[in-house]
């Protein structure tokens, strides 16, 4: 790689990790200005660490509107991330994302068939075998050619129980657990496979890294035409994703559908978010790491139907 590619490589690195700085520091300082609007509402005392910048905030949020929220929702950018300054998917919608799909080192056959599956599941995606190549060579040759999506594939004994997602050219990356793989063979009368764009299903995602987990998922796939008959659908239920995939046809007249499932299915489970791509796992600043006491707690607060974010 040359020099300047180099170059433009860091530069582009430094923009997008200095955005999300941005990013981060503006949901602090609303955060606080929250606490304090909570706790005059309330009759509360003011928490003491906000208690010597009580009268700034105080007169800061007498100055938010609805301007911004509005401005948001308009130009549709809650739907990519919340804010302006995440642009990771800016072009996702206009252009049709570009993946890459490949497995460990030295796969098992059954992986090497669940990664052709993979490939059927996501148009406009190719596979390719991992060789000795290292993330860090294929990072780059991903980036020289425009692709937007490095999807990596893992196994334990012959059963594929991993999938890494990395977004090009800066990140993010998402790690998930699979389980309950089932091939598209092993399910009974199953469908043909459909080359048609899928519309997507996502069901309860509405928590802050559910819509995070969905930005990074449903931009994987292009825009589908209204006439396609293929679904994938991924549904939300204690903090697995249930992954199916469906072509539907009418019946009676077009009153009632018939569903046809494909495969392949499997669950999955989000245990990790790096501000980067998968050649940057040490260095990359950490966005979400599952935590053995988060399900407990979480649930706790459901129980007092308070919110669990």
């Amino acid at each position: 790689m040359s020099e300047f590619s180099l170059r433009r490589q860091a530069r582009l690195r430094r923009e997008y990790l200095y955005r999300k700085n941005l990013q981060h520091s503006h949901f602090m300082h609303q955060a606080k200005k929250k606490k304090i609007r909570n706790a005059l509402a309330e009759g509360k005392e003011i928490p003491t660490k906000l208690q010597d910048s009580a009268i700034k905030l105080m007169e800061e949020g007498d100055w938010d509107d609805l301007g911004p929220k509005l401005a948001v929702q308009l130009t549709g950018e809650a739907t990519r991330g919340g804010t302006h300054n995440d642009d990771e998917y800016r072009w996702a919608g206009v252009e049709d994302p570009k993946i890459v799909i490949t497995t460990s080192h030295d796969p098992s056959a059954k992986l090497k068939q669940f990664a052709k599956e993979m490939k059927l599941l996501f148009p406009n995606s190719q596979r390719m075998n991992r060789g000795k190549y290292e993330n860090k060579q294929l990072i780059e040759a991903c980036r020289a050619n425009q692709v937007t999506d490095f999807i990596v594939l893992h196994e334990t004994r012959g059963r594929p129980d991993a999938m890494v997602i990395s977004h090009l050219p800066c990140g993010p990356t998402a790690y998930f657990t699979l389980a309950d793989v089932v091939m598209r063979h092993d399910i009974p009368d199953i469908g043909t496979m459909s080359e048609q764009y899928p519309h997507l299903i996502f069901q309860n995602f509405k928590s802050p890294l559910g819509v995070r987990t969905t930005n990074i998922l449903k931009y994987l796939f292009p825009v589908p035409k209204e006439d396609s008959t293929r679904v994938v659908s991924f549904v939300n239920w204690d903090d697995w994703i249930l992954f199916r995939q469906h072509t539907y046809k009418k019946i009676d007249g077009g009153k009632d559908y018939s569903l046809q499932e494909i495969g392949p299915r499997f669950s999955m489970k989000l245990y990790r978010i790096i501000l980067g791509t998968i050649a940057e796992e040490g260095a990359a600043d950490t966005e979400f790491i599952l935590k053995p006491y988060m399900n407990t707690a979480k649930k706790r607060k459901y129980l007092s139907n308070e919110d669990p974010w």
